[in-house]
């Protein structure tokens, strides 16, 4: 049985109310002192008779009476919002991962600047394609850990396993082609999968291999590579990338194996016919107890993956932690405060007169 592993996600501080609908008892607010002002405006000053001041007062209000009146408002106001209990506080959620880890393996020779593939209806080399499809299946599998691996004449590391996948997307944009010596080392590339997924507590590991090529370097042979991964039981999914026909392929300098580029340094291609071997991955795949897939085009690639998806899943337990912290009490006693200075002033500096 696989131990528990946890990630937290913590959200930002935030505002909310335990019962939001209270709010709308503010509109009571505004209706009190409309009809307040139908009745007359309070004066700040009460004299038995107004007859002395009734021409300096009648275009005019009084500005300590607006005040007062305002002051009470504003204290209803405040006590309507507190009955609404506002809270401020943030939510701790933990997800217990789900206990599968996964190796993706990118082939990055230099066939894989073929451009026989599509990204958003315009042509795009294999590497291309591979990653954009890649990115969409590490997004869809948020729970599960995930590690990238890249080969060409040797396989190197683009990362180890990680539930961090905005750190793993960010290692994916740089994988390019050329970082290492040109070559398809398939076999020592599936064996340094295979190596990264020895965590006994996961339930299910597997490796996901996309190459557009047959084993031409390396030290270790494919086959040996997935008798291996047999016997460690881990489920391999070997797709091959390219066409059977036409395509632009990149013009290599015979002398570094690199591609020629322009003047702009754009690559140089040249129309020629590009061949894959199933039989080889097929083989590789048979000997795993895994299973090969085949894409010719950026469909059957999603839908590979999709596959893999479906296959691949298993149970995730989410647990959300809610720490507030009630502003019920501030507010009330903010409201309280208020009638207080109201209550202050009309007894000093707006006093009242009999």
């Amino acid at each position: 049985m696989s131990l528990p592993s946890f990630w937290p996600q913590q959200s930002p501080w935030g505002f909310s109310f335990a019962h939001p609908w209270l709010l709308s008892l503010l509109l009571l607010v505004p209706l009190l002192a409309w009809l307040r002002g139908q009745r007359g405006q309070t004066a700040a000053l009460i004299y038995s008779s107004t007859a002395t001041l009734h021409a300096l007062g009648r275009h005019s209000r009084s500005r300590a009476g607006k005040i007062m009146r305002g002051l009470l408002y504003l204290a209803l106001a405040i006590f309507i919002f507190a009955l609404a209990r506002p809270q401020l506080g943030k939510s701790l959620t933990e997800v217990e991962a789900s206990g599968i880890d996964i190796m993706v393996v990118l082939d990055v020779s230099g066939s894989m600047l073929t451009k026989d593939f599509t990204v958003g209806g315009d042509s795009a080399t294999r590497i291309d394609a591979i990653r954009e499809v890649t990115r969409k299946f590490i997004e869809s599998r948020p729970n599960d850990r995930i590690g990238m691996i890249a080969f060409a004449g040797r396989p190197y590391v683009v990362s180890p396993l990680t539930l961090d996948h905005d750190w793993l997307l960010q290692n994916l944009e740089r994988v390019r082609i050329g970082l290492v010596e040109d070559g398809t080392a398939i076999g020592s590339a599936m064996a340094s999968a295979a190596n990264r997924l020895t965590d006994k507590k996961s339930k299910s590991h597997a490796i996901v291999l996309l190459t557009d090529g047959e084993n031409n370097a390396g030290k270790i042979p494919p086959n040996t590579a997935a008798e291996a991964i047999k016997a460690l039981h881990i489920q391999l999914y070997a797709v091959g990338a390219g066409i059977n026909g036409i395509a632009p392929v990149p013009v290599f300098d015979p002398s570094n194996g690199r591609p020629v580029t322009d003047v702009a340094g754009n690559i140089l291609y040249q129309n020629q016919r590009v061949q894959f071997n199933e039989a080889g991955l097929k083989e590789v795949a048979q000997i795993a107890g895994g299973q090969f897939f085949r894409a010719t085009d950026t469909d059957s690639l999603e839908s590979i993956y999709r596959d893999i998806d479906k296959m691949e899943k298993s149970t995730v337990s989410v647990k959300k932690y809610q720490q507030y912290h009630d502003l019920f009490p501030a507010c009330l006693m903010a409201g309280v405060g208020v009638l207080l200075a109201e209550l202050l002033l009309s007894q000093t500096l707006w006093k009242k007169l009999p």
